[in-house]
């Protein structure tokens, strides 16, 4: 397995298909705080989630869904969207709120990452919450070349992304034993950013509170349980896997 990341949807190159040469296998990363949302309402009961990096495209496709079985989840900033059920936290998606719902989502810079890949065979995606469990999925179903796309901040690096993704790397790393072929890394993002998961492994919600996005947090009001939720390790075994172009079901 080749594992390659690249930490914006930005930077990802023009998917082809795996013939080409293209990735068979991705993975969107967006620790603060989209996937994490995405995982827990998963876990918590939600029947899907729907990304969509457009409002308009989200409302249009909510009001066509039966609104009893329908949320509708948005957040620029930071911020929930005014007029929206939820924002962008994982404590707001209790099982109360969330069971049997389709979820319609859009988010700052995670949804646009899920647009980038959404062509690519095998699409995932991962939190610090379910490393483990999104990398035992990649190596068991013999993915080849794996692009893991973190979300960033309106286009700019991410740190706690890129902490996210060398935690997949390495747990996949750690599990691709014989009889599989090994891990190696296809770019110098990669590397960089599983040596970000050595040093800071030990203390993840210190490295999510010092990144740009965790003080843009802090700087808008008390969010210390979000950053105990999405900085937890290895606490869910769901992984939020792609079933048709845009929507997220649990796996």
């Amino acid at each position: 397995m080749q594992i390659s990341y690249f930490h914006t949807s930005e930077c990802v190159p023009a998917v082809r298909s795996p013939e080409e040469g293209g990735p068979d296998a991705a993975v969107v990363i967006d620790v603060l705080r989209a996937t994490t949302t995405i995982a827990w309402s998963l876990q918590n009961g939600a029947e899907a989630i729907e990304a969509f990096a457009d409002l308009a495209a989200l409302d249009a496709a909510a009001a066509a869904w039966p609104a009893a079985r329908t949320l509708r989840a948005g957040e620029r900033g930071g911020e929930r969207v005014e007029g929206y059920d939820l924002g962008n936290s994982p404590l707001a998606v209790t099982p109360e709120r969330v069971k049997g719902k389709r979820i319609f989502m859009s988010t700052t810079n995670g949804t646009r990452s899920l647009q980038a890949v959404r062509t690519v065979p095998l699409l995932l995606t991962a939190c610090l919450p379910n490393r483990t469990a999104v990398a035992r999925r990649l190596v068991q179903g013999g993915a080849e070349r794996v692009w893991i796309v973190g979300s960033g901040w309106e286009g700019d690096y991410s740190l706690e992304d890129s902490l996210a993704a060398g935690a997949v790397a390495s747990a996949a790393t750690e599990l691709a034993v014989a009889p599989h072929r090994g891990v190696s890394f296809g770019n110098d993002e990669m590397l960089a950013a599983l040596a970000l998961w050595q040093q800071w492994h030990t203390d993840t919600e210190t490295c999510l509170r010092a990144a740009s996005h965790g003080q843009r947090l802090i700087g808008l009001g008390d969010h210390d349980s979000d950053f105990r939720c999405c900085s937890a390790v290895d606490t869910l075994t769901l992984v939020p896997v792609q079933t048709e172009p845009g929507v997220l079901k649990a796996a």
